[in-house]
């Protein structure tokens, strides 16, 4: 059985992650990391899947992943949070997880992602007590008629 990387070394390899890209993906996922930071105290930084940071509070939030041509940025439990901000522009079609992918000169809203992963936060609190959070989002289904 494989055994999870220490919060140092975690953190360790995200900044060896960032540091290694050397373009516009490097700046925007350390950006994004410390508005994650920033959001909560409680927030840990994790390593997983051989290579994908990720920063967790009672479960997991987020996970960053720099492509060739974006950063994306998914929350285990996007459909689940609100977003008034409409930061989620991917993702959008599954039941649970949602994501943000930016793109070379995008800019993100930081308080928006900030309050993002304070409900992100919540919503895993909440789960742990087995109640829905305040301002989660509904789901409703249709009947087809």
């Amino acid at each position: 059985m494989k055994r999870p990387v220490p919060a140092e070394s975690a953190s360790a390899l995200i900044d060896e992650m960032i540091a290694e890209l050397t373009d516009w993906r490097g700046k925007t996922l350390a950006s994004i990391r410390k508005s994650i930071l920033e959001a909560d105290p409680e927030i840990i930084e994790e390593w997983k899947w051989m290579g994908s940071p990720v920063w967790s509070c009672d479960g997991m939030i987020a996970v960053g992943n720099a492509h060739k041509d974006k950063v994306k940025i998914t929350f285990a439990h996007g459909a689940n949070l609100p977003d008034p901000d409409k930061l989620f522009n991917a993702g959008l079609g599954g039941n649970a997880w949602r994501a943000i992918d930016l793109f070379e000169g995008d800019k993100i809203n930081e308080r928006a992602l900030k309050d993002l992963v304070r409900a992100a936060v919540e919503y895993n609190q909440t789960k742990l007590k087995g109640k829905a959070p305040a301002g989660a989002r509904a789901k409703v289904h249709k009947s087809k008629k």
